[in-house]
């Protein structure tokens, strides 16, 4: 962006999701992922607002392959709120892999909001879990503090911050996707991610076009 963004106190980095289990050695490892440790560092030390979301399944959660005699990981069934993805077990409560990224400076967030803890439903959104009506509680949190635009940043593109993306938008606020602090799979799901942004709203920027 030609124009630099002058931050505000109406302003909030969320930062989505950056665990161990998505790190370099991790359960479900997404590429570069350690890579946008410190970008996230640096971007909570220029912010006014912090919150973090974690991932925080139970044991035996339903979007574990293990949880479906014969399946694979990374295939698909169809659950009641539609076809979910199954991934390797991760991010279960009270494990090492649930744990933040060791170099994550976790003391700037004023919240910690965490998703995906209904053994029966997945959740890649902080806003909301995926029947895309049970609330995680962010929405809440960010308008009860007056927070008017949503900066994101974390992992990863295609699901978490993606899906926070969209529900950002359609919960009335301004979001912004932070490229360089966020972490992607690279797969067939970015390209129709990035035009569900496009079609809603969902604006993306680097860390060098904001401006404390």
């Amino acid at each position: 962006m030609a124009e630099k963004i002058k931050l505000t106190e109406s302003d909030v980095l969320v930062v989505i999701d950056v665990q161990k289990d998505f790190c370099a050695g991790g359960a479900l490892e997404v590429q570069n992922a350690d890579a946008v440790v410190e970008p996230i560092n640096k971007l909570m030390d220029v912010f006014p607002n912090v919150a973090i979301s974690q991932d925080w399944h139970p044991v035996g959660h339903k979007s574990f392959y293990t949880s479906h005699e014969g399946k694979k990981p990374f295939e698909t069934v169809e659950m009641p709120y539609g076809e979910q993805i199954l991934w390797p077990e991760h991010c279960v409560v009270g494990t090492p892999g649930a744990e933040f990224h060791p170099g994550l400076n976790t003391n700037k967030a004023k919240a910690i909001i965490r998703k995906g803890t209904n053994v029966d439903i997945d959740s890649y959104s902080t806003f909301f879990e995926n029947d895309r009506k049970t609330p995680t509680g962010m929405a809440g949190y960010l308008r009860q503090n007056g927070f008017k635009r949503v900066f994101l940043c974390g992992i990863a593109t295609e699901y978490c911050v993606g899906f926070s993306g969209v529900d950002g938008r359609s919960e009335g606020f301004e979001v912004f996707v932070v490229t360089d602090a966020t972490a992607r799979f690279d797969n067939d799901d970015y390209d129709p991610m990035i035009e569900r942004w496009n079609e809603c709203g969902v604006a993306q920027v680097k860390s060098a076009d904001l401006e404390a």
